[in-house]
C-alpha cells in the first residue's frame, strides 16, 4: 500500500469492541478507529460517527504538572492559557471568536498532573479550520509569545488560584500534596503551581518547557465524528506534517508515595465554619490492578448507608452529616483518601477514632460476593453514558493512547475492573490500609485549633497581601517578532464549506390513561433511556415560614419505601445499574431515572414504589434535616453564595418567596417537622400537575404503555400561587464584608423577563455580545485586557414568574473599584447601537452551534424542558432561529434598551471592607450600603 511520505507507518483497526454484560444478553459497544503516525511522531486517530453533523478535534499532550521541577511550577497550566491567547497566524483574542462564530458548541482545555488537552466540537464543515488552528498552536506558537502576553496570562492564572483560595478548605489539597510527597516528587506541588513561581518565571523558562514537551512526538491528535477520512488525512498531512519535533520524553517512572511514619498537621481556615478531617494512605498508580480493588473497597467501606464508615460516623456517633472515601490514582502514584467535614463543635480526634472503629467493623462484618457484583452492575451504564458524546469517544481514544500506547487498552481497563473479586478487596485492604502509616490533616475554623486531631503540627498558611497583588512589576520589552518558517501559506484561513443541515430531533406527545401529558424523543445510538416525572409547585407551595419543605420532602422520598429500608432501596437500584433520584426545586419536584433500555421496566417499577410508598422514616428525616442545615451553614462563608443570596433578596424583595433558596434557610428548616412533609406530599403530589419526559432507545408506544402504570394515581386540586414582584431595592452599591478576602465577588443586575415571556430568548440574544461567552465585552476587558479575573459573564435567567439580568465576576481584591467601574461603564455603553459585524458574529455563533446541541440524552432532555415547563411550541428552536436571522442592529438596540437598564442596576459586592469599601464611594452611585450575610443593614 502506498502512502504519502509523511507517514511513518499506519495501523488500521476497523472495529474495536468491548464486550459487556447487561442482564443475560451480551452487549457489544464499538468505537471503530484508525490509527497512524506521521514522520514527526504525531499519533493520529480517526473515528467516523455520522449520527450528528459535527466533529470533535481533540489534541492531548503527555505532559502535566508532574513534569515540572521545584521553583518552576505551574508551567503546564500556564501553557494551557497561553495556547488560547495567540499564535503566529491566529491573532490575539481570535481563538474562541473564530471557533464560536463557526458554530463550535464546546471549546476548552484542561491540565492535570499527567496530561494537557485541548478540544473543540464543531460543525463538520469547520474541521479543516480547527485542524489549521490546532496545528498553528502546536508548531507556530512561540513566535507570538512575548513579555506582554506572558505577563497577562500569568495574572489570569494567579486570579484562577485566588478564586480557588477564596473558599473554605482551599488549603486541603495543597497541604496533602506537600505532606504526602517530597518536593522532588512529580506530584510534590499542585497543578496550578506556586504564586511566587508564576510571578518569577521568565520567557526563556517557558520556551524551554514548551520545546521539550509540546512537540508532535509527545502528542496524540484525534478527529472524530462526521468526517471524510481521506480528506481529513490530507488536511492533517498539510498542516501537521511539517511541524518540527524532538524525541518523545521518556515516561515517568512509577514513584509511589512512602510515609515512614504517620504525619499529622492542621491549619486554621478563615472561611471554614466546621472542622474537616482528611486521612490519606499511600497506594498505587492508575491501571495497576490493585487500584481497581481499592476502588471497590472505597465503595464498600463508605459508599452506602450500610457501609461501615457511614454507620459509625454518621448514624451511630453523629459526628458528621456525611462522609467520603475513594481511591485516587494518577500516572505514577496514588492514594486512598478519606474526607469528613464534621459538625461545628466536633473534635477531629473523635472522628479519627471513629474511622479506625469503622475499619474494625469492616474486618468484623465483612462483605459478600453480592456486594462486589452490585458495584459492577453500574459500570456498564456508566461506560455507555461517558461515551455518549462524540467528544467523550475522542477523549477515551486519545487518553488510552497516551497513557497505555493504544486505544485498545480500553478493553483491558474494563476487563480488569470487572474482574475484581472479594479476595482482591481483602488483599488490598490488608496491604495498603490496615496498620499502615497515613497522612492526617485537620482544617479547623479560625481560632479553633483545639478541634484539630491530637499531636498535629501547625501548617502556616502563607497569605498573600492584598496590597501587593499582581505579578512583579517588570518593564515590558517585547523582542522583535521573528516568524517561524512554513512550507505553506498559513495566514490564509481555510474556507469552510456549506453549513450542514441540522435535522432537529422529532418531539412526540401523547398522554396516559389518566391524562398525564408525555413528551418524548427517540434516540437509539446507545441502549440507554432517561425519564423524568415533573410535578409543578416545588418551593412555590412551601409554607412561607418553612421554606425547604418541598426540597426536604423530595429528599426523604429517596430514603426507603414501605417495604424497603434505605439500604435495600439503594441496593435494588444498584442491582439494576440504574439511577433514580427525587429532587425539589424552585417551581417543581422531579422524579428522574436513567438506565439501560433493557432495565427500564424494573427501574420504573422502583421509581413508582418510591413515589407512592414513601417510608417516612423518622430517623432518616432527622438525618436529612441535619444534613440540610449543615450544608446551609457551610454556604454562609462562601463569597459566591453570599453574593447570590443577598442579590436575590434585594431584587425580588425580602418577603418574596423567590428570594429564597429551595433548600430554605437554617431557621426555616429547623421549623420543619416530619408531619409537614407528609402533609405536603398528601396535598400536592397529584397527576393534575404532572408531566412526563422520556428520551432514548424507546418507541412512543412502549413509553406510553410504561407510563400507563400510573393510571390509578388519583388527581387532587392543586393551585399554584401566582407570584408577583412588589418592588426591588433601590439601585446602588451593597457591600458584604468578608475580612481579608483575596477576591471580591462583583454582581450587578436587576429584574428581567420571565422564561415564559415571548421575548425571553430575544433578551438572551441581545446579551450575548456583552457577556454571553468568552468573547463577551466584559470578559475580554476584565480578563484578557486587565487580568483582574479568571472570568466575567452576564446573562438572563428566569422561571415561570420572574427573571433576572445579572453580570458577575470574581475579581482580584485590589481592583474592585476599577472592575465595578468597568462593569458600570460597559453596560451603559452597550445601550449604543451594535455594529453590523458584531451582530453577524452573534448570529453565526448562536445559529451554527445548533449542530452540536442535540447529541446526548441530557441535551435532548434539556431540549424538552421549555416545551414542558413553559408550553413552548415543538418547533420553538426553528422559530428562535428565524428570529435571530431577522434581527437588525436597530432592533438589537431597542431590545437592549428595553431589557438592560444601567440606572436600575443593583450592585452587590462581597469582599474585604477594610481595603475596598471606602473607595467605592467615588463611583458616583451613592454611598455603599453595608449589609450582613443575610442582607440586613449593618450600622457603621
Amino acid at each position: 500500500m502506498k502512502h504519502n511520505r509523511s507517514y511513518l507507518f499506519i495501523v488500521l483497526i476497523l472495529s474495536f469492541s468491548i464486550t459487556l454484560f447487561g442482564g443475560e444478553k451480551k452487549k457489544e459497544f464499538k468505537i471503530p478507529y484508525e490509527k497512524y503516525k506521521l514522520s514527526n511522531g504525531l499519533n493520529v486517530i480517526l473515528h467516523v460517527d455520522k449520527s450528528d453533523p459535527i466533529a470533535a478535534v481533540y489534541v492531548v499532550y503527555h505532559v502535566g504538572s508532574g513534569r515540572e521541577v521545584q521553583g518552576k511550577t505551574g508551567f503546564a497550566h500556564l501553557f494551557e492559557h497561553l495556547r488560547f491567547n495567540e499564535s503566529q497566524d491566529i491573532p490575539q483574542g481570535q481563538w474562541f471568536k473564530k471557533l464560536q462564530t463557526a458554530g463550535a458548541s464546546n471549546v476548552n482545555g484542561s491540565t492535570n498532573t499527567d496530561r494537557t488537552n485541548y478540544f473543540e466540537v464543531i460543525p463538520k464543515n469547520a474541521v479543516e479550520m480547527a485542524l489549521w488552528m490546532e496545528s498553528d498552536r502546536m508548531g507556530f506558537l512561540l513566535s507570538k509569545v512575548n513579555q506582554e502576553t506572558f505577563v497577562t496570562q500569568q495574572n489570569v492564572v494567579q486570579n484562577e488560584k485566588r478564586q480557588g483560595d477564596n473558599r473554605a478548605y482551599s488549603q486541603s489539597q495543597y497541604m496533602s500534596t506537600k505532606l504526602m510527597y517530597p518536593p522532588t516528587h512529580p506530584y510534590g506541588h499542585t497543578v496550578i503551581g506556586e504564586l511566587e513561581d508564576l510571578a518569577a518565571a521568565s520567557l526563556q523558562d517557558v520556551f524551554d518547557f514548551h520545546a521539550k514537551y509540546y512537540v508532535p512526538s509527545n502528542a496524540t491528535l484525534i478527529v472524530a465524528g462526521d468526517i471524510d477520512v481521506a480528506q481529513t488525512k490530507k488536511w492533517i498531512d498539510k498542516y501537521f506534517a511539517e511541524i518540527k519535533s524532538g524525541p518523545a520524553p521518556a515516561p515517568l517512572a512509577k514513584v509511589p508515595a512512602v510515609l515512614k511514619e504517620t504525619v499529622r498537621s492542621y491549619c486554621e481556615d478563615n472561611l471554614a465554619n466546621a472542622p474537616r478531617l482528611g486521612m490519606e494512605f499511600p497506594t498505587v498508580e492508575e491501571f495497576n490492578k490493585d487500584s481497581y480493588a481499592l476502588e471497590f473497597f472505597g465503595r464498600i467501606f463508605a459508599g452506602s448507608k450500610k457501609s461501615p464508615l457511614y454507620k459509625v460516623v454518621v448514624e451511630e456517633k453523629k459526628l458528621a452529616p456525611n462522609i467520603m472515601a475513594r481511591q485516587g490514582s494518577d500516572e505514577v502514584a496514588g492514594t486512598f483518601d478519606i474526607s469528613i467535614t464534621a459538625f461545628p463543635t466536633v473534635k477531629l480526634g473523635d472522628v479519627e477514632a471513629a474511622v479506625k472503629e469503622a475499619f474494625l467493623r469492616f474486618e468484623k462484618d465483612g462483605f459478600t460476593d453480592k456486594d462486589i457484583e452490585r458495584q459492577k452492575a453500574g459500570i456498564e451504564y456508566s461506560f455507555y453514558n461517558s461515551s455518549a458524546s462524540i467528544l467523550g469517544k475522542a477523549m477515551r481514544l486519545g487518553d488510552y493512547n497516551i497513557f497505555k500506547g493504544s486505544p485498545d487498552y480500553m478493553a483491558t481497563d474494563l476487563k480488569d475492573r470487572m474482574s475484581v473479586t472479594k479476595d482482591d478487596v481483602w488483599r488490598v485492604y490488608n496491604k495498603y490500609i490496615k496498620g499502615q502509616n497515613y497522612l492526617i490533616t485537620s482544617i479547623v475554623p479560625k481560632g479553633k485549633a483545639d478541634l484539630a486531631a491530637p499531636d498535629s503540627k501547625l501548617w502556616v498558611v502563607q497569605e498573600e497581601s492584598i496590597e501587593k497583588q499582581g505579578t512583579k512589576k517588570k518593564e515590558i520589552v517585547n523582542a522583535p517578532y521573528v516568524p517561524i518558517p512554513s512550507k505553506i501559506d498559513r495566514t490564509k484561513e481555510p474556507v469552510k464549506g456549506a453549513d450542514p443541515v441540522v435535522a432537529l430531533p422529532k418531539i412526540w406527545k401523547d398522554k396516559t390513561k389518566n391524562g398525564i401529558a408525555v413528551y418524548g424523543i427517540k434516540q437509539s445510538e446507545l441502549p440507554l433511556v432517561q425519564f423524568s416525572i415533573i410535578l409543578k409547585g416545588g418551593m412555590l407551595l412551601d409554607n412561607p415560614d418553612k421554606i425547604g419543605m418541598a426540597s426536604l420532602t423530595a429528599r426523604l422520598m429517596n430514603e426507603g419505601t414501605k417495604t424497603k429500608t434505605p439500604v435495600e432501596l439503594r441496593e435494588a437500584i444498584q442491582d439494576l445499574g440504574a439511577n433514580i433520584n427525587i429532587q425539589g426545586g424552585t417551581e417543581s419536584i422531579t422524579i428522574s431515572g436513567g438506565c439501560l433500555a433493557s432495565k427500564l421496566n424494573e427501574t420504573f417499577a422502583l421509581a413508582k414504589e418510591m413515589m407512592f410508598e414513601p417510608r417516612w422514616d423518622a430517623n432518616e428525616f432527622e438525618l436529612a434535616k441535619n444534613q440540610t442545615i449543615e450544608g446551609l451553614k457551610r454556604t454562609e462563608t462562601a463569597p459566591t453564595s453570599i453574593a447570590r443570596s443577598v442579590f436575590d433578596k434585594l431584587v425580588y424583595g425580602t418577603d418574596n418567596i423567590l428570594a429564597n433558596e429551595p433548600a430554605g434557610s437554617i431557621k426555616s428548616v429547623k421549623a420543619i417537622t416530619l408531619d409537614d412533609l407528609k402533609k405536603y406530599y398528601d396535598k400536592y403530589f397529584s397527576p393534575s400537575v404532572a408531566k412526563i419526559t422520556i428520551v432514548g432507545d424507546i418507541t412512543k408506544e412502549k413509553a406510553v404503555a410504561l407510563f400507563n402504570g400510573l393510571k390509578d394515581w388519583k388527581a387532587k386540586d392543586v393551585k399554584i400561587p401566582d407570584v408577583k414582584i412588589a418592588a426591588s431595592a433601590k439601585p446602588g452599591i451593597y457591600f458584604i464584608d468578608v475580612p481579608k478576602a483575596k477576591q471580591s465577588q462583583v454582581f450587578a443586575g436587576h429584574l428581567g423577563p420571565n422564561s415564559a415571556d415571548p421575548d425571553f430568548y430575544k433578551a438572551v440574544v441581545i446579551n450575548h455580545r456583552l457577556g454571553g461567552d468568552f468573547n463577551g465585552i466584559l470578559n475580554m476587558i476584565l480578563r484578557e485586557k486587565k487580568s483582574f479575573t479568571y472570568g466575567a459573564r452576564s446573562g438572563f435567567t428566569g422561571n415561570s414568574y420572574a427573571g433576572l439580568f445579572l453580570a458577575s465576576s470574581a475579581v482580584q481584591a485590589n481592583p474592585t473599584f476599577e472592575s465595578t467601574q468597568i462593569v458600570r461603564d460597559e453596560i451603559k455603553k452597550y445601550q449604543d447601537e451594535i455594529s453590523k459585524d458584531d451582530l453577524e458574529q452573534v448570529k453565526s455563533t448562536l445559529l451554527k452551534s445548533d449542530a452540536g446541541r442535540f447529541e446526548t440524552l441530557m441535551q435532548l432532555s434539556g431540549m424538552l424542558q421549555p416545551v414542558v415547563m413553559y408550553n413552548l411550541p415543538f418547533d420553538y428552536i426553528r422559530q428562535r432561529e428565524a428570529m435571530v436571522q431577522k434581527m437588525t442592529p436597530e432592533e438589537h438596540t431597542k431590545l437592549v434598551q428595553k431589557f438592560i437598564h444601567p440606572d436600575k442596576l443593583i450592585y452587590v459586592i462581597v469582599g474585604d471592607k477594610a481595603t475596598q469599601f471606602d473607595k467605592l464611594k467615588e463611583l458616583g452611585l451613592g454611598d455603599p450600603t453595608l449589609l450582613d450575610k443575610d442582607g440586613k443593614p449593618v450600622t457603621l
